[in-house]
């Protein structure tokens, strides 16, 4: 069996979704499966000259081949995931679990107004007051729904069955480690814990059965909405950087800083990761976009990737190197 696991190292917005594509055509997993808290993440791929933002299904659906799921532990916005479902041509082979909490109109509104909106800027997708109704044991789920019945199966099974069967399994994360709830920057954090533990027990995982953790980061550190931020760049100084970004599911302005070692050496250890990928190395480096070998990048490139392998103490196994899902550096062989 192999099963990999990954998940944000800083606040989200770390181009895991460009990473997991990738993955998913590269190593031809059976099933593609998300946990996190819900359509408050968008993940971004662009394969061509396509862009695709996702928000329910997992970010591998470009893999034909793979199943793709969302574990019990996501709460459920049916109405986009079945856009999504239809925009990206899933039907068949998209599934949720019976225990997915459901997001209904009433989520919607009350995430739209008071102090979650105006504190800590919740995203409006109803995904914190669907989640506070669970812990309250009054979210209605899945099984409840039967214009859902059609996508439902055991997800916690259907996983361990293929890794039983020594099938590749890729497990996804949503936002990033300090948007966790136990371990992030509180109060300016998600519903959910989002580290890999978290990420495990939403799809069914059990922790002897997960081989490989992959923590992304990227190549500067980027925050959407309102909490700490350290050695934050003034907006000019991001633009001019070329670090001025939008979010996937907000459109709202990135914040930007410069890599935070400190942030990424405990992020390593609260995932217990066994594997680190930088993205964006193209945006500190432009002569690197592209790029598909190591050997191609240059020094000071190098000494970059080098330093976070040496400060962090774990080898950072594949590089982004542009937007595409093709952009991509692979030192795992």
């Amino acid at each position: 069996m192999t099963s990999t696991v990954v998940v944000g190292g800083f606040f989200g917005d770390e181009g895991k979704g460009k990473i997991i594509s990738y993955l998913s055509i590269k190593d031809n997993p059976k099933i593609i499966v998300r946990g996190g808290a819900g359509p408050n993440a968008g993940h971004t791929i662009k394969d061509g000259d396509k862009v695709y933002k996702v928000r329910m299904l997992p970010s591998g659906f470009l893999n034909p081949n793979a199943k793709v799921m969302i574990g019990p532990g996501v709460v459920v916005n049916p109405d986009v995931l079945q856009k999504e479902i239809e925009d990206f041509n899933t039907s068949g082979r998209s599934f949720i679990d019976k225990n997915c909490g459901i997001i209904e109109k009433t989520h919607l509104e009350r995430d739209s107004k008071g102090e979650l909106k105006e504190k800590i800027g919740s995203t409006g997708s109803g995904t914190g007051p669907a989640n506070a109704d669970r812990a309250m044991r009054v979210l209605k789920l899945a099984k409840d729904f039967g214009s859902l019945s059609s996508l439902i199966t055991d997800v916690p099974q259907e996983i361990n069955s293929a890794l039983e069967a020594k099938e590749n399994v890729l497990i996804e994360g949503t936002q990033g480690t300090f948007l966790s709830l136990w371990h992030g920057t509180y109060p300016f954090v998600t519903s959910k814990d989002v580290t890999a533990s978290g990420i495990c027990a939403d799809v069914g995982i059990g922790p002897t059965k997960v081989d490989e953790v992959i923590v992304v980061f990227k190549s500067y550190v980027t925050r959407v909405g309102t909490g700490p931020l350290d050695k934050e760049l003034s907006l000019e100084e991001a633009e001019k950087k070329g670090w001025s970004e939008f979010g996937t599911v907000t459109g709202r302005q990135r914040r930007a800083a410069y890599f935070d070692f400190d942030l990424a050496r405990r992020a390593i250890m609260l995932n217990g990761a066994t594997q680190i990928s930088i993205t964006k190395l193209d945006v500190l480096f432009n002569d690197c976009a592209g790029k598909t070998s190591f050997d191609e990048l240059s020094n000071d490139a190098k000494s970059f990737i080098e330093n976070i392998e040496r400060e962090l103490n774990t080898p950072v196994t594949i590089i982004g190197t542009g937007p595409s899902i093709n952009d991509v550096i692979d030192r795992r062989i």
